[in-house]
């Protein structure tokens, strides 16, 4: 059938079964616009199109399906660049669609022209310019299949206004894309699983290091009955969290830079790691010349760039997670490692605060006390999308998950300003879900206009502030590394309350520990999205910490005579 450009746009969407977008109209992307009022997909209009960019990633982590994102030429694509490159650096896989200036008049410093497929080439995982109408389909669909096949990313397909405008004779193609020179590969080689299961049988203090992938290739099963058919205790990552549940035996709770102390002094004792889709960076291996230095490696990943990339390993396995322990899982032997378990849970010593019911009220608020009885009060079956600091590792750590992708947030770009307009995609991901954006005062300033896209869409998320007024992460490395020298990190804030209210939503202020329940009993009773700010302790810091590039097991403790008041151990 002959259709135009832009009504090509709503078919293929349709086909690959989207029915939500994010986005923001304009010139260069009207005639879209137009179309779309004739297909059934919901559009969310955002305030920012960065926002649009968060909420699309936010969709695809909540239910790992692609997410999409609108926007038109010039400042409307560029804005979406900072939601591209989270996506980016954390695997997500999302399509954003773009209108540009007319063919004719590319090149010409046209009104709103920009080449954002140049400025986006380096943080997306590829990106199409189209300049006929005949073109667009093959350009979406290859961009749906780029972004969710092998080491899942963002793409970009830029559409002239001109192609959106043209007709052009309109088929789909059902048949898998093929594309030359990209064959991602899902199954490992068999002389190499020979390898890794030599190391595996010879291991004596194994650990499994679990990444991002045990949520993205849906390898949840796999990996348990792995480390539980070898006695291997398993450690995460951040983008790990929620892979295996946390409340697993062998679960030993979060390593790196802000993770337990027990689980960096495991890494550096054990003589086996195994990284199960995950990719050695800075914020976990600390200094890399005394990185497990007396461990053998074994790194699965789906990227064979990242395989040796930072750390060099003794077998690497170029395979999705999943598929790979499937073909690993016969040939692993049952075994036990009754001594080095034993070894690392008496590194743990005391029982640590945080590993207790109730962690002590000493009349200060802090903002553990806020993350963990949220997590208590929620059972621990929320979703929950974090900005980035502070309260992002307070909630790694206080907020136990147990499910795959009950934790949302930007490890890799570490991008302020993500949460509430992530949350928002997850709910329209999950719409029956519990969501909770917790969100810093700082961060969420960056995109607080989202609550307006909330409160226009009608749905219901909470958003925790956890509000100290300062930009906490970066006063903590100013405390420990500048002399408490607190250069441009104190901030004067709005009154959130009113803030929300400006915005037709509810809000709540919580002061003491005691009116968490009674906030959250509030929270719930309101059928739309509400805002609590909680006014906790100002100048409180993440322990422990791990120093940019020193060795793993350096970590600077919490002061002992802070340690009544202070929710850290």
């Amino acid at each position: 059938m002959q259709l135009k450009g832009a009504q090509v746009i709503w078919e293929c969407l349709v086909r690959e079964g989207v029915d939500v977008v994010f986005g923001y109209p304009g010139g260069a992307i009207l005639p879209a616009y137009d179309a779309m009022l004739d297909y059934p997909i919901h559009h969310v209009l955002v305030r920012h199109e960065q926002g649009a960019t968060h909420m699309a990633d936010g969709y695809a982590r909540a239910s790992g399906k692609v997410g999409v994102a609108v926007a038109t030429s010039g400042p409307g694509a560029t804005n979406m660049v900072t939601g591209i490159a989270t996506a980016m650096m954390d695997s997500i896989p999302i399509v954003c669609i773009t209108g540009q200036v007319g063919s004719k008049v590319i090149g010409t410093d046209a009104f709103q022209e920009t080449d954002v497929t140049g400025i986006t080439l380096p943080i997306t995982k590829h990106n199409f310019l189209v300049t006929h109408a005949e073109d667009i389909a093959e350009a979406i669909r290859e961009a749906f299949f780029i972004a969710k096949s092998g080491r899942q990313g963002p793409v970009l397909v830029d559409i002239t206004k001109d192609a959106q405008q043209s007709t052009a004779e309109f088929e789909w193609d059902d048949t898998p894309v093929r594309l030359p020179g990209y064959r991602p590969q899902y199954r490992p080689l068999p002389e190499v699983v020979q390898h890794a299961m030599d190391l595996i049988k010879k291991a004596q203090r194994p650990l499994i290091l679990a990444g991002h992938a045990v949520v993205t290739s849906n390898a949840r099963r796999e990996v348990l009955e792995f480390a539980e058919k070898t006695d291997t205790p398993v450690a995460m990552t951040l983008l790990g969290l929620g892979g295996i549940p946390a409340s697993h035996p062998l679960n030993l709770g979060m390593m790196g830079m802000h993770g337990e102390s027990w689980v960096n002094n495991a890494i550096q004792q054990a003589d086996l790691l195994l990284a199960f889709g995950m990719r050695f960076d800075d914020r976990v291996t600390g200094n890399l010349k005394t990185y497990a230095v007396n461990a053998k490696k074994i790194h699965i990943e789906i990227d064979p760039s990242e395989i040796h990339k930072n750390v060099k390993v003794d077998v690497g396995i170029v395979g999705d997670l999943r598929e790979t322990l499937l073909e690993l899982l016969p040939y692993v032997p049952e075994t036990k490692h009754t001594e080095w378990r034993a070894h690392i849970d008496s590194m743990k010593g005391e029982v640590a605060v945080r590993d207790i019911q109730f962690l002590p009220d000493s009349g200060h608020l802090y903002a553990a006390h806020v993350i963990n009885d949220l997590w208590r009060l929620t059972k621990g079956q929320a979703v929950i999308v974090t900005d980035v600091g502070q309260h992002q590792m307070w909630e790694a750590q206080y907020y136990r998950h147990e499910q795959p992708r009950t934790l949302i947030t930007s490890g890799g770009l570490g991008t302020m300003g993500f949460a509430l307009p992530a949350a928002i995609g997850a709910k329209f991901a999950r719409p029956d879900a519990d969501i909770w954006a917790i969100v810093g005062d700082g961060g969420f300033q960056m995109t607080a206009a989202e609550l307006s896209t909330a409160a226009q869409e009608n749905i219901k998320v909470n958003v925790a502030v956890i509000n100290n007024g300062y930009l906490g992460m970066v006063r903590q490395w100013q405390e420990f590394f500048y002399e408490r020298r607190y250069a441009a990190t104190p901030l004067r804030n709005p009154d959130f309350v009113k803030l929300a209210e400006a915005h037709g939503l509810a809000g709540i202020r919580v002061t003491q520990r005691a009116d968490i329940p009674s906030a959250y009993e509030a929270a719930l009773a309101e059928k739309g999205t509400v805002v609590i700010d909680f006014r906790v302790e100002q100048e409180d810091s993440v322990f422990p910490m791990v120093p940019a590039g020193a060795d793993l097991e350096a970590m600077i403790r919490r002061p002992t005579s802070l340690a009544e008041t202070a929710a850290d151990p």
